[in-house]
């Protein structure tokens, strides 16, 4: 098994922390993995992305220019990365994010509006892991068990009381993710 995976969208959105959650996870696995963060200088508001390689072998090496799946959450990103998906792959995409959403046909792409189910929530913050837990839905290539280690390695410990909510938005997540014909 080995999953070569983009984040991107606007700094602020969670997606660097998304992919460290992501890495730290499959780290717990006892898998390799790599995390390559970018972005601009402006941090909140720039764009942002990550490539994220979870794999049972040696990686042999983090730059990639074909992924097997693309989050996407913003219409820069979209326009970036949606070429850049393997055929046959999988695209997922915030519907809040997207004016004009992908158009290719030889790949996968998904809906979720995470967005929407973050305010539901009451917790903007809970976006990401609404996000990732759709990507886990489609490739569970960690446990969802391991999402929580990866949370309580990454996360300050003043914030440890957040893990159950950030718990409950990965499984909203695979709820709501939708193939989009």
């Amino acid at each position: 098994m080995k999953e070569e995976i983009i984040i991107a969208g606007f700094g602020g959105q969670g997606v660097l922390s998304m992919g460290k959650i992501l890495a730290y996870s499959g780290l717990m696995e006892g898998k390799e993995v790599s995390w390559m963060p970018a972005y601009g200088p402006e941090q909140r508001g720039g764009t942002a992305n990550v490539t994220v390689i979870v794999s049972d072998e040696k990686i042999s090496s983090p730059i990639l220019s074909k992924y097997d799946a693309a989050i996407i959450l913003n219409q820069p990103s979209l326009e970036k990365f949606e070429s850049k998906v393997k055929p046959g792959g999988v695209l997922i995409y915030d519907g809040y994010g997207i004016i004009n959403p992908p158009t290719r046909k030889d790949i996968n792409v998904y809906r979720i509006d995470a967005m929407d189910a973050a305010n539901e929530m009451k917790n903007a913050k809970a976006f990401n892991m609404i996000v990732l837990g759709g990507l886990l839905k489609l490739k569970p290539m960690v446990s969802l068990e391991s999402v929580v280690k990866g949370l309580k390695k990454t996360l300050p410990e003043r914030h440890h009381h957040l893990i159950p909510m950030n718990e409950e938005a990965i499984k909203r997540g695979m709820d709501l993710i939708k193939f989009c014909e």
